[in-house]
This record gives C-alpha cells, structure tokens and sequence, in this order.
C-alpha cells in the first residue's frame, strides 16, 4: 500500500509521547514493504522546542536509531493535497493536527474517493475536551483509530464517526529492548513529563517522596516541570535530567533497579483501560515497574505479575524496598513477565498486523495489503 500519515511531527519527541509509537508504526509498515510518506507542520511546537533548547545535532543523532527516517514539512497554505495523496491507498490524520488540516483532508476525501481515510486518537481530550474535539470535522472518514475501548466507544455513542476501532498503543521492540549496564548508577528511574499539574499529588505520594523517605538514589527525565516540581526533587534528593530523547530511554533504564508508572489522573478517573505508552516502554526494556492504581479493564496486562501495583504511598515504599530492591529473584522474575507479555501481544508489529484486519474491513485489496511470499523476499533483499 501506499500510506500517508499526517503527524504533529515524527522528527521530534519533545513533550511528544506520541513519537514513539509512531515511529515504530512507520517502521513495520516499510519493513513489510508498504511505501510510507509523513507530513508535519513547518513550524510544529515539538520541534520547534527540541532544535531551540537542544540543537539540530539531535535530528542527526535520531538517524542512528531510525536510519532513513524522514518526513514532508508543509504549511496549511502551501500544501497540496491532490499532490501529496494522488497514489495513497490509506492515509492516516493523527488528532494532533489543527482542525482545519483534518476538515481539509476529509473533503479531499469526498472530492477524490481513491484512499481510505483514518482519524487516529491517542489522547485524553475526547472526555477532558470534549467541545473541542468534537469540532473535528470526520464526516467524510472512514472511521476512528482511539487507543482505547473507552474513547472508541465514545466516538460512536457521540455520532463522531460512524466506524471505531481500539488501537492500543506498543512498544518498538527494535529500540526498546533489555539493555546491559556495566553497573547500576542508582536505585530508581522516572522518565515522564510533569505537565499540567493534573498528577501533582499523585507523584509526591508514589514517586517523590518514597524516594525521600527511604533514601533512594534517583533519577528523574522529563520536561514541563516548574520550578516548584525542581524544588521538590531537589529536597528529595533526585537528580533531575532534563529531556531524555525518547530513543535513549532503553541506555537509561538499563542503569537503574526500578521504574514506577505514575498514570495522569484523567486515565485513572475517566479512562479505565488506557495505560498510555511509559508502561509499555518500560516493560520492554525489562526493567521492573511498580504502578499507582489504574484499572486494566481491557485485560492488556496482568497486574501483580507483569508489574507490581501499589495503592498509597506507603504501599509503593514496601514494593520498592521489600520486594524489589532487597529480592533481585523477585525483581527479575517481575521484569520477565512483563517482557514477555510485550513481546506477545504489544510490539507495534502486533498493532500493524491490526491495522491491516482494519484495510481489510475497509476493502482495500488484499494484494495491497499483504505481499505475497516473493514479494516479501525480494523487498527483503
């Protein structure tokens, strides 16, 4: 097939959790032989901040781990549709977009009829925003793409779309993968933005200050953290690193004992089901997890064995002390289970093979889709 995908940006993961899955999206479809074309804004806030603080070396640096990643700069007045999508078969419009780019690929849609078109969304704002989300104008897709049982759901029960599907998000398991460490440089890792104040309490009670009390050595990644949160970590006595490349989280997690997923508060009160993507990145690097409560109502992982669950803070201080950092069996056999779980079911490979069940639903011709045998041999060469 030839897909077209419309990104806030793949070059950046500034504040961008997004990036990574779709990264790996990008890279399975090539490695089946599916011709790929991205499109990003000229002037996206991503990258934008990224080349600002960081420098345009670290687009360089992200081809040492994407070699050939590339992507179509445009502008919303510049850009030319018929153009750009005269061969597509499927093109895909992620919600990151402005409203006025998916209007306008939806009505291309209308006018031409010789693709597919896909909305994908892979946040929170359909049940926290929900007047702006459903300002996006769908009425000529073909369906919805929503990481979740719980925002698919809504999607049609609001007359959004007329076909949803559940397309969780995985992990790129030619990136995140167990990495080997010559020595541990500290007990725990946390790699996550702070954002907008919606888990503040949340990451004093299950990261900051069990890390105080029992004297941890830490270190924490992540980007949008006022001063006040600087201040916090400081008192705590957690270095804090600035923006980790997403890409780099592997090397990083390596280094340390354990990680903690802290879930947004919108995930836990409204959107039972949706881990978001720091879980999957850390289990496939075969690093120990120890989450504060979400419900896995989709039954993606098995709580308790895959990752360890604590309830309060003083809960995630007896599963950091007692039953990971004082027992490397149990650690090992937690961070086991939770690898081969990913490697089992939630690896973007898993999520191409159910993008293609969603081409075939939408009639796109089979031979597109899958490459015979010969095929796949000779793009393998």
């Amino acid at each position: 097939m030839k897909i077209t995908l419309f990104y806030h940006s793949i070059l950046s993961d500034w504040n961008h959790g997004n990036a990574h899955f779709l990264r790996g999206i990008v890279r399975e479809l090539e490695e089946r032989g599916h011709q790929v074309e991205v499109y990003e804004p000229e002037n996206g806030w991503s990258l934008q901040n990224l080349k600002e603080g960081y420098g345009e070396e670290k687009l360089e640096e992200l081809q040492q781990y994407y070699p050939g990643i590339s992507t179509n700069f445009y502008t919303l007045e510049s850009l030319d549709l018929d153009e750009g999508l005269k061969e597509s078969d499927l093109v895909l419009v992620h919600e990151w977009n402005e409203h006025e780019l998916v209007k306008r690929v939806g009505e291309h849609r209308a006018r031409t009829g010789h693709y597919k078109l896909i909305f994908h969304d892979t946040h929170h704002r359909a049940v926290t925003e929900r007047e702006a989300m459903s300002k996006y104008d769908l009425t000529y897709y073909d369906g919805v793409l929503a990481f979740g049982q719980v925002i698919r759901d809504l999607y049609l029960k609001e007359g959004w779309a007329s076909k949803a599907w559940t397309w969780h998000e995985a992990a790129d398991t030619s990136v995140f993968y167990p990495q080997e460490a010559e020595e541990k440089e500290g007990d725990l890792i946390w790699i996550g933005n702070w954002g907008d104040e919606e888990r503040t309490a949340e990451l004093h009670e299950f990261l900051i200050n069990p890390v105080k009390e029992l004297g941890l050595k830490a270190k924490i990644y992540g980007v949008r953290y006022p001063d006040h949160a600087k201040k916090a970590l400081a008192d705590a006595g957690i270095e804090y690193g600035g923006w980790l490349p997403n890409y780099k989280a592997a090397e990083e997690f390596a280094k340390y004992k354990v990680t903690v997923h802290v879930p947004r508060r919108p995930y836990v009160e409204a959107l039972p089901g949706i881990p978001t993507i720091r879980p999957f990145e850390a289990m496939a690097c075969g690093i120990p997890l120890i989450s504060s409560p979400w419900e896995d109502a989709e039954n993606l992982f098995t709580p308790g064995k895959d990752f360890l669950v604590a309830r309060s803070g003083e809960e995630m201080k007896q599963q950091l002390q007692t039953t990971i950092l004082n027992k490397p069996e149990k650690a090992k056999e937690v961070a086991d289970h939770g690898l081969q779980t990913i490697l089992s079911r939630h690896t973007c490979a898993h999520r191409v093979n159910e993008l293609e069940k969603v081409c075939e639903e939408l009639d796109i011709d089979a031979s597109k889709i899958y490459l015979t045998q010969t095929e796949q041999a000779l793009h393998e060469k």
